[in-house]
């Protein structure tokens, strides 16, 4: 049994850090949401007060949390406050979940590796269903070595762990499957509606393009129509699941890798532009696959 320190306990975070409790793990939750807590402790986990009560003793910390400002803040410290890594144990393996720049995961790792803290980059995809089920695919920036120390705790939470490259290569995998998910998510929401407009059974299209050249991952297991997936966000009110506003992070982190990289990426800054809009009306807090409703004559 190995003392985990798991800090940011949401959607994704905390059915990872339950997943590791009911491995065995002494798993120390923390977030700012009493709630979150909760219900990992309610799954065997034990309640920190603070990050850094979370970190004491700890021989893992992994952390899941929204986007860079958050992971540098907290590891790194702000306005004046010491961060994290002053509280973390030299030779603590740390393990970063969040989706974030490759240059803040590249810029917190090489202050933790002055402080003899291994740091690595492991953001997920596979949704709310994989963090639950323990099937999410792992996206890693570090070394080698830093890898199989965490492959046992990784696979505890997911059920394909790639090696991306150095530190910051996790992040940028990331961005890229995201990129393409936002894209794709956008155009199976037009395709249904465009058939619902003209009069077709959105259940019975869907299944129709799943098993044809139309087919993505989407139709599969994250149906933007309601009721065409029961347990997918879009039959729940897009409650839960991945949040209209964090896709646009990501969209907007891959324009900025675009950028800086001199790649063209025109259909990645007409999806973030799109998801933008979708914001800005009220819908940032919906699932992204609420996406649909662009596409749908309003009620």
């Amino acid at each position: 049994m190995t003392t985990i320190a798991f800090i940011g306990l949401g959607n994704m975070g905390a059915p990872m850090a339950i997943n590791l409790a009911k491995a065995g793990h002494d798993v120390h939750a923390f977030d700012l949401s009493r709630e979150a807590i909760a219900k990992v402790v309610a799954e065997g986990g034990t309640a920190a007060v603070s990050a850094q009560d979370a970190v004491e003793g700890a021989k893992v910390v992994i952390t899941m949390l929204p986007a860079s400002p958050h992971v540098e803040a907290l590891f790194l410290g702000k306005d004046g406050a010491p961060g994290l890594l002053t509280h973390i144990a030299p030779g603590t393996l740390v393990i970063d979940s969040s989706t974030i720049a490759a240059a803040s995961s590249q810029k917190v790792a090489k202050a933790a590796d002055a402080a003899g803290i291994d740091f690595m980059d492991a953001p997920v995809s596979g949704g709310t269903g994989g963090a639950i089920a323990g099937t999410l695919t792992f996206m890693v920036g570090g070394t080698a070595s830093q890898l199989e120390r965490a492959r046992p705790y990784l696979e505890k939470m997911g059920g394909n762990i790639f090696h991306a490259g150095p530190v910051g290569a996790g992040q940028t995998a990331k961005i890229c499957n995201n990129m393409l998910l936002g894209i794709l998510m956008i155009g199976t929401s037009e395709a249904i509606a465009l058939g619902v407009a003209n009069g077709l059974d959105p259940k019975v299209l869907s299944e129709i393009m799943r098993r044809s050249s139309g087919g993505n991952w989407a139709l599969e297991k994250y149906n933007p129509f309601p009721g065409v997936h029961e347990n997918a966000p879009a039959s729940k009110g897009y409650a839960g699941g991945f949040g209209t506003d964090l896709m646009l992070k990501d969209l907007g982190l891959a324009q900025e890798n675009a950028s800086h990289v001199k790649a063209s990426t025109p259909l990645g800054g007409l999806a973030r532009s799109i998801y933008a809009q979708h914001s800005l009306k009220g819908n940032g807090g919906l699932d992204f696959s609420s996406i649909i409703q662009a596409f749908q004559p309003r009620a």
